[in-house]
C-alpha cells in the first residue's frame, strides 16, 4: 500500500487502490489528468482547496468529499462532478464504496485552524489498513488517539505541527510508516522530512514522499 502513495508536493497527495485514485487537497498539479474518482479536501485555505487544480484532475464521474462548512465554496465545482458529499469531524462514512473516518485538525496554541471551524483530517480504510491523512493540525487530543497503519503528518511548522511535535504524535500513536507532509514548499525547510525521520523511534518506518517542492 506504501508504494500506491505519492505527495505530489507540500500536502497534495494521490493515492491509487481498489476503489479508484483519490486525491487529498490537490495543488499545484503539472498535468491535467482528470483522473479522480475522489477528492477529499481537508480545509478551505488556498493551499488545500485550489479550484484550478481541482479542475485539472476531476472528470465527470467524481465524487467530492469537503468539511460541512465549504459546502457553498465547493458548490463552484457541483456541475463539473457526480456529487459533493459534506462531512463533519467525528464521523465514519462510506462514499461509493470508500470508508472513511474524519478527525478534528485544529490548532491548539496558534490561531490558524480554530477548532470551530470544523474542518477535518481523513482515516481511509483501503485494502485493509487504515491511512491517516491528518490536514492542517497541531498535537490535539483526537490525534493522539488515532488508530491507524500509515500516517501522513504535517511538519513544516507555522501553521501545523513542526517535526518535533509530529515526530512525537507518531511516537504517540506507532503506525507502521509516518509520511511527512506540509514542508519545502511554502512553508518548512527541504530538510524537514530528514529531520522528522531522526526524531521517529523505530520500529516506525519513515518515507519520505514529496516529489518536487517548487
Amino acid at each position: 500500500m506504501i508504494d500506491n502513495i505519492e505527495v505530489l508536493t507540500h500536502s497534495s497527495i494521490k493515492i491509487k487502490c481498489k476503489q479508484g485514485i483519490i486525491y487529498i487537497d490537490p495543488y499545484r498539479v503539472k498535468d491535467e489528468p482528470h483522473d479522480a474518482d475522489y477528492v477529499l479536501i481537508t480545509h478551505d485555505h488556498y493551499d488545500h482547496f485550489s479550484i484550478e487544480d481541482i479542475r485539472k484532475v476531476i472528470k465527470d464521474t467524481t465524487i467530492m468529499v469537503v468539511p460541512v462548512r465549504m459546502e457553498d465554496d465547493a458548490g463552484e465545482l457541483a456541475p463539473d462532478v457526480k456529487s459533493i458529499v459534506t462531512v463533519k469531524p467525528g464521523i465514519f462514512k462510506e462514499v461509493n464504496g470508500l470508508e472513511l473516518e474524519t478527525i478534528p485538525a485544529y490548532n491548539t496554541v496558534k490561531p490558524f485552524h480554530p477548532r470551530r471551524a470544523e474542518w477535518v483530517g481523513y482515516i481511509l480504510r483501503i485494502d485493509g489498513k487504515r491511512i491517516y491523512i491528518a490536514g492542517d493540525t497541531g498535537l490535539t487530543k483526537e490525534a493522539k488517539k488515532v488508530n491507524c497503519d500509515i500516517a501522513l503528518v504535517p511538519v513544516g511548522g507555522t501553521y501545523t505541527m513542526d517535526t518535533r511535535r509530529a515526530a512525537e504524535l507518531i511516537n504517540i500513536i506507532r503506525p507502521e510508516y509516518a509520511i511527512p507532509t506540509h514542508y519545502g514548499c511554502i512553508v518548512g525547510r527541504e530538510k524537514d522530512g530528514q529531520t522528522f525521520a531522526k526524531l521517529v523511534k523505530p520500529p516506525v518506518k519513515v518515507v519520505e514522499k514529496i516529489q518536487h517542492f517548487k
